[in-house]
């Protein structure tokens, strides 16, 4: 993997880890789906005016919408609305790499390295950590519909792999198009109380930025160098990236909204970053003569 492109996708994780502080002020403002729905909105508006679709079938635009969106972050933001905190959410999540790595044996037939193999089992020995200490930090309900979002984003990986080298920005834009109506429909009908002119009318800044946030360097700029990493490297070679996501989630999450550090989320970070750095450096151990 070029230098490059490894500093791509670190500059996504960083991105990505502070979204999670974003979400938690956006939630404290408004309801989990018309949050995602705002959020997918700005997205597509008013780029979709400007940016034609990506050259597949308007059907895969609209399957990689709901699933890597729609799905994915209704689930994530109900699992945070459920007592979820920041921090664990952003590690929780990263059981997407698993979920993508599997997915593309099955599907695509790639095939790991031994190396990549042990690296994925030591970082997901870093989440059976986050379980063992379910308590005050995160519900049983809230851990399971984080895992479920996770499983959306490793199904999203999958597609946005199988449909080639096309134009990303345009498939994120136009999937964001796809997403937020059935979002939004959702939302009227589950989340009467946020649908009131006064409320609305008295958006604060906080859930400003936070719609801000999630729409326009995580959705656009995050998903659309993400998606162009997946199409040009093997899944096990990028997925394991996303597991920094919670090394910026933890940090963010302690200096803006004061979480605990505690020493079992830094040995579950410790245990995240050595697999991936197994990963990435299968080839060569590999080829290492011990």
């Amino acid at each position: 993997m070029h230098l490059q492109h490894i500093a791509l996708a670190i500059a996504v994780a960083m991105i990505w880890g502070f979204n999670f502080v974003m979400i938690k002020a956006g939630l404290d403002e408004l309801p989990p789906i018309l949050l995602c729905a705002l959020r997918f909105f700005f997205a597509a508006f008013p780029a979709v005016f400007f940016i034609r679709r990506p050259n597949i079938a308007f059907r895969q635009v609209a399957v990689f919408g709901f699933v890597m969106f729609a799905l994915q972050f209704t689930l994530l933001f109900f699992g945070m609305a459920a007592g979820t905190t920041a921090g664990l959410a952003s590690l929780l999540l990263q059981v997407q790499v698993f979920f993508t790595i599997l997915l593309a044996v099955l599907f695509l037939h790639e095939k790991p390295s031994v190396w990549q193999i042990a690296g994925a089992i030591i970082s997901f020995s870093g989440i059976g950590l986050v379980a063992a200490n379910l308590g005050g930090d995160i519900s049983a309900l809230g851990m399971g519909l984080i895992i479920a979002a996770a499983a959306s984003w490793g199904a999203g990986n999958l597609i946005s792999k199988r449909l080639g080298k096309i134009d990303m920005l345009a498939l994120v834009i136009w999937g964001s198009f796809v997403a937020w109506p059935p979002l939004l429909l959702v939302s009227f009908i589950f989340e009467q109380d946020a649908w009131n002119l006064a409320g609305m009318s008295e958006l604060t800044w906080r859930a400003a930025a936070a719609i801000g946030y999630n729409a326009y360097p995580v959705t656009l700029l995050g998903f659309a160098a993400w998606n162009w990493l997946m199409s040009h490297y093997p899944a096990a070679t990028v997925a394991p990236f996303s597991l920094l996501v919670p090394v910026f989630g933890f940090a963010s999450s302690a200096l803006v909204l004061g979480e605990p550090i505690h020493a079992w989320k830094v040995m579950a970070t410790v245990l995240i970053i050595a697999g991936l750095g197994i990963n990435l450096m299968a080839a060569r151990i590999a080829a290492t003569r011990f």
